[in-house]
């Protein structure tokens, strides 16, 4: 099992041991739809919920961010996660936030994860079936954490980038709010990005469907931002989620997948001690 597999994969592999499907979807503050009602609407069968909220450091009040391995690991056993366990995460735009759900998987040490291309919308137009309600409570399993710090970005790491440059840091978030054109879906958040770091929509990466470029396609895109592999690379966004269809992007066109910063925009852009560029 690759990073991204089809429909035709999981309708294929649906109700195998040893494979759990999640749907890890998660909506912006600006769009009025909660992914955990929708998910109860409709699913693919035997899904169950990842809340990247959840999953997630509780003492911090930045959203979502990596929660300890402790915490990982005790939540991914309670989830019926173990360590032998094949998990495909997908969701309910396509692919906008299913790879977050991946690259905490790869964070902790687990390399049996994978994203659906297309996500429910794909499977839906396909005509598979999906059910509604609340999902069957998951059978307990251990899971050990094997924590890759590399893999991971924090505000201080940036800011002594934007000094060294030693790394590439590629923003995730649309065009406008790249350049500051256009206001950020959380109130009272600058607008603009991080000194030096280079715009790549991570629309750019998918088509019309929502399902990914080929790897020519993507690779192809990353090397007109810049990506030539003289330096790793840091993705970035708005609070951590779309950087990392950056990063799955990374590992499909075989190119070094480098780190998340996982406060991203959320925390870079509401601090007062941050520079900022605009244009």
């Amino acid at each position: 099992m690759g990073p991204l597999v089809t429909t035709e994969w999981l309708a294929a592999e649906l109700g195998k041991p040893g494979l759990l499907i999640f749907d890890a979807t998660k909506y912006l503050p600006n769009e009025p739809k909660d992914g955990k009602a929708e998910f109860l609407n409709a699913h693919i069968p035997g899904a169950r919920y990842f809340d990247i909220d959840e999953v997630a450091d509780p003492d911090t009040d930045l959203p979502h961010m990596v929660p300890s391995p402790g915490r990982f690991s005790k939540l991914m056993s309670a989830m019926g996660i173990g360590n032998g366990t094949r998990v495909v995460f997908y969701d309910q735009k396509g692919l906008a936030s299913a790879a977050r759900g991946w690259w905490l998987m790869s964070l902790f040490g687990h390399d049996q994860a994978a994203v659906l291309d297309g996500g429910l919308p794909k499977w839906v137009r396909e005509g598979r079936a999906t059910e509604a309600g609340a999902a069957a409570a998951p059978v307990p399993a251990s899971f050990q954490a094997d924590f890759r710090a590399t893999r991971l970005r924090g505000v201080g790491d940036l800011l002594r980038n934007v000094a060294s440059q030693a790394e590439l840091v590629l923003d995730a978030r649309a065009a406008g709010r790249f350049t500051g054109a256009t206001p950020e879906p959380r109130a009272g958040m600058r607008s603009g990005h991080i000194p030096g770091s280079a715009n790549v929509p991570y629309t750019d990466l998918l088509h019309a469907d929502g399902t990914f470029k080929s790897a020519a396609e993507v690779r192809a895109r990353f090397a007109a931002a810049g990506v030539d592999g003289s330096l790793p690379v840091v993705t970035s966004c708005g609070s951590g989620v779309t950087a990392c269809i950056l990063t799955l992007g990374l590992r499909l066109a075989g190119l070094p997948e480098g780190a998340v910063y996982d406060g991203s925009w959320t925390e870079w852009g509401g601090r007062a001690d941050t520079p900022v560029e605009t244009y």
